[in-house]
């Protein structure tokens, strides 16, 4: 079974501060737009479109947003290596050191990540929470790779050839855990199972359209032996 965590809301809790600032600084460097006073939900949404939606909102027209769109994952980045906490093991969602150790520890099971996170702040966040070790480099799907969220199971699936003799990681043994209803939907497009936990910003009864609902991440080991 292949396992697909989000990062915020699922594996992290309120740990995304430094990182919508690093938004803003990054929209005030490149479009020289103050967004700071714009607000935009976040849940379940890429880094792309988040920034996106923020220019947007501060009247910033497509056209100009994307003249420097491609320079946004490196401004990104050196934004957030600059405000970064020291520590983010408070923000550990509840059970989840304790699901990915028992997890990791089963050989039929391998963790990897879907995440509207860049590449490298996602990556950050959990090490800095000290969880990185479970997810291997190479491997995950990130916004980086893509703005549209359901464009990322299917490239985590293809990385993760890597566990499958060089062939993509089947559709039907993968699942994506999260905690929106747009990881339910990245999910449903690749034809993937989906678990979700209402840790993040939409309840349990908001997040029916999953396989199983789980209260947190404690829940997670069993759950994922009751879909096989």
């Amino acid at each position: 079974m292949l396992l697909l965590f989000d990062i915020d809301g699922t594996l992290l809790m309120r740990a995304a501060s430094e990182h919508a600032q690093a938004m803003h600084e990054t929209a005030d460097e490149l479009w020289g737009v103050d967004t700071r006073g714009v607000k935009v939900p976040t849940g379940g949404r890429t880094d792309p479109e988040i920034i996106r939606a923020l220019l947007r909102g501060a009247g910033v027209e497509d056209s100009r947003i994307d003249e420097r769109i491609g320079e946004m994952v490196p401004a990104l980045v050196a934004h957030y290596e600059r405000l970064k906490p020291d520590d983010l093991s408070g923000f550990l969602a509840p059970g989840a050191v304790e699901a990915l150790d028992e997890l990791s520890a089963d050989g039929e099971r391998h963790l990897s990540l879907v995440t509207g996170n860049v590449q490298e702040i996602g990556r950050r966040k959990l090490e800095l929470a000290g969880i990185g070790h479970h997810f291997a480099e190479g491997q995950g799907g990130f916004a980086c790779d893509s703005a549209h969220r359901p464009d990322l199971p299917p490239i985590a699936r293809e990385r993760a050839a890597a566990w499958n003799g060089g062939e993509p990681w089947p559709r039907e043994s993968t699942v994506v855990i999260g905690d929106t209803t747009r990881d339910i939907a990245c999910a449903r497009a690749d034809g993937a199972m989906v678990v979700c936990v209402p840790t993040g910003p939409q309840s349990a009864d908001e997040l029916a359209g999953a396989d199983t609902v789980i209260e947190s991440l404690h829940e997670l080991p069993d759950a994922l032996r009751r879909l096989g």
